[in-house]
């Protein structure tokens, strides 16, 4: 048996198990990323508590597992008191980024997993919705099949976002179209662009999203027979309180492979692409903003390969 087909079973193992379960319990019920931190502090103080017993170690490594243990477990504390209970201080409402162009929105942009307890302004609000139909018109699409953003004022079960009470849902046809799923991907990114220009925070949210909480909020603005759900988008304003677990898996998943992983010159992608020479250098701005884009946990599986003709000009 191959290691992945091992990976895959203790995979499948584990999702038939009593501690998936519980896992996805605390993860829709909005616990999960408060557990994480309290329990590795946990784990950290029964470490120096039993490194306290045993001679010739309860000393500096016993009080530095106290320490982290204790700090982890202040900060799990601190994580629900402000964000799953509310005692938190009123935060400013971002401004906007109306001086950037195209680019450097895009370079901008960041997902957002900790949301401010309030609405968004009328005028935000307005200008989304107006966002979001024009992004979906038929005009701007590759496939004739109808998408929509459905907007939904409710605390969907998401994870790992914290606070989101707004969202466009991502609708296509229940039957299975290729165009149609690349429509609500470009349409979407367009609206989250216009978002991140008026201060707006988004998060793009799949796996992480409990559909039958989602259809339910809808209502009968989704029928199961004919739609279905590619995602949702978070909408609010970003907070500077977070739990401590999503921050540390935010610092993580910002990291970007650098350009000579993503475009290369073969099509055996084993030679990187010359981005700083023409006539690839035209688009260096474009390669860096591909390069920020965002992808399923910012894995980037995307590969590109640029090709010249035999004059030595761009193909593709």
């Amino acid at each position: 048996m191959s290691g992945a087909d091992q990976r895959g079973g203790l995979m499948a193992w584990f999702q038939r198990s009593a501690l998936w379960r519980l896992k996805v319990r605390l993860q829709f019920s909005g616990w999960l990323q408060y557990v994480a931190t309290a329990l590795v502090g946990a784990v950290l103080l029964a470490l120096a508590a039993l490194l306290a017993t045993i001679d010739g170690l309860a000393g500096p490594l016993a009080w530095v597992l106290a320490a982290l243990g204790g700090a982890l477990a202040l900060a799990a504390v601190f994580d629900v008191v402000t964000l799953k209970l509310g005692l938190r201080p009123v935060e400013a409402i971002p401004g906007a980024l109306e001086r950037l162009d195209a680019f450097e929105l895009m370079r901008a942009r960041r997902s957002c997993r900790s949301f401010q307890p309030r609405d968004l302004t009328r005028a935000h609000l307005e200008a989304l919705l107006e966002a979001a139909r024009l992004h979906c018109r038929a005009e701007r699409r590759i496939s004739a099949a109808p998408i929509r953003l459905e907007y939904v004022a409710a605390a969907l079960t998401v994870w790992p976002v914290v606070g989101a009470r707004e969202f466009f849902v991502a609708i296509a046809p229940r039957e299975y179209d290729r165009g149609a799923v690349i429509d609500v991907g470009r349409s979407l990114q367009r609206v989250v662009l216009d978002a991140t220009r008026l201060g707006v925070a988004t998060c793009w949210i799949g796996p992480g999203a409990d559909q039958t909480s989602v259809a339910r909020q809808l209502g009968d603005r989704f029928d199961a027979t004919r739609d279905h759900i590619i995602c949702v988008c978070a909408l609010g304003y970003r907070s500077r309180l977070m739990p401590l677990a999503i921050r540390i898996m935010n610092a993580a998943m910002h990291r970007r492979l650098p350009l000579t992983a993503l475009l290369f010159a073969d099509a055996g992608c084993t030679t990187p692409l010359a981005t700083d020479t023409p006539p690839f250098s035209t688009f260096a701005r474009a390669f860096e903003a591909c390069r920020w884009s965002p992808s399923s946990y910012n894995e980037q599986p995307t590969r590109c390969v640029g090709v010249l003709d035999h004059d030595g000009q761009l193909a593709r």
